[in-house]
């Protein structure tokens, strides 16, 4: 803009209609020295120096209607508007048009002011409408950033749960089979040998697990895919390696498994996981119910322990609420059936 400032100031010295020379030039300097400053205002704000400035244009173009200097009013008004809002360039635009019906009735008593009137005009409310796309865009950058902000902790959040139910559960059925080993070291060896080797092969299973759940759904820089998570089909093998570890599980589905969406199928999984672990570690030796109900709309679960209840305030239950949610369901935790009882309804979408 100060480029297009001194251009105009230039070409308004050379076509002024005054023959003061003097006054001619030192009006040019003040327009551009002036306009240089409205690059840095400073303490004193922008449009003070847009004043001066348009001061030092009036006094150069004085008295024609035809100099191309008066452009120079256009282009400060726009400046105006677009560093210091739209309510400043209407004070602008105010004081141009007095400046030019001054000039019109007073001056030099010519029509040609009104094209430069309006020209004003319109630079004022082009530059504010500019100003307030601008506006529109920080915004819209700003909300963008807040939403990516978002997602990355919503990222961490579901690789924090799928994290604390790999690990929460391996560790768990690892612990009864290293105590069973224990316990059968000395009278059973080949039993604790058994369940040595299942305690490896979960802790192996468990690595896996948790590399999928970092690297979830990432390609391999060979362009292969990741193994996939684990679904409502899985849940016998699930209740199985709890049963091999000593727990008395009793799984009862009413419909095939495989049926249920991948979404669902892996909340419905890590729900059972981890009201299984819970189950192992605050009512071992206590049997164990599964019950899997699915139709067209919705599959219901209820895992009953037969423990006495207590209370459950643990990150665990939180994580069975949030996976229910996550897929537009729900999941309660408390007394109930013949200890505690956990149950859980989530949506299949029709899509069975």
């Amino acid at each position: 803009m100060l480029a297009l400032l001194v251009t105009f100031a230039l070409v308004g010295l050379f076509q002024r209609s005054h023959d003061n020379e003097a006054l001619a030039v030192l009006a040019a300097l003040v327009a551009i020295g002036a306009g240089t400053v409205m690059l840095q205002p400073g303490r004193v704000p922008l449009p003070v120096y847009g004043v001066i400035a348009s001061a030092g244009v009036a006094v150069l173009c004085n008295g024609s209607s035809s100099n191309v200097g008066w452009l120079a009013i256009c282009l400060l008004a726009g400046w105006c508007t677009l560093a210091a809002g739209w309510r400043t360039g209407l004070v602008y635009l105010a004081c141009a048009i007095v400046l030019f019906g001054v000039e019109w009735i007073w001056v030099d008593p010519d029509p040609g002011w009104t094209p430069w009137m309006f020209g004003t005009i319109f630079t004022v409310l082009a530059t504010a409408m500019v100003r307030h796309e601008r506006y529109l865009v920080a915004q819209l950058r700003a909300a963008q950033a807040d939403l990516a902000e978002s997602a990355r902790a919503e990222e961490r959040n579901r690789i924090a749960r799928e994290l604390h139910d790999v690990i929460a559960h391996t560790l768990i059925v690892s612990q009864l089979h290293v105590a069973s080993a224990r316990l059968a070291v000395e009278n059973d060896p080949s039993d604790a040998a058994r369940s040595l080797a299942e305690a490896e092969r979960l802790g192996r299973e468990s690595l896996a697990e948790v590399r999928r759940a970092v690297g979830l759904l990432r390609q391999d820089e060979d362009g292969g895919t990741v193994a996939p998570l684990p679904g409502a089909a899985d849940l016998p093998a699930l209740v199985e390696r709890f049963r091999s570890a000593g727990t008395d599980i009793t799984l009862t589905a009413t419909d095939d498994l495989g049926s249920v969406p991948a979404t669902t199928g892996l909340a419905l999984y890590r729900v059972v996981q981890e009201a299984l672990t819970n189950a192992v570690k605050h009512a071992s030796g206590w049997p164990v119910t599964v019950e899997v109900d699915l139709d067209a709309a919705r599959a219901e679960l209820v895992v009953e322990t037969g423990a006495p209840p207590g209370r459950g305030t643990g990150l665990g239950l939180a994580s069975m609420r949030e996976r229910a949610s996550s897929v537009g369901g729900r999941c309660e935790a408390g007394p109930g059936g013949r200890g505690w009882q956990v149950r859980a309804e989530l949506p299949l979408g029709g899509t069975r």
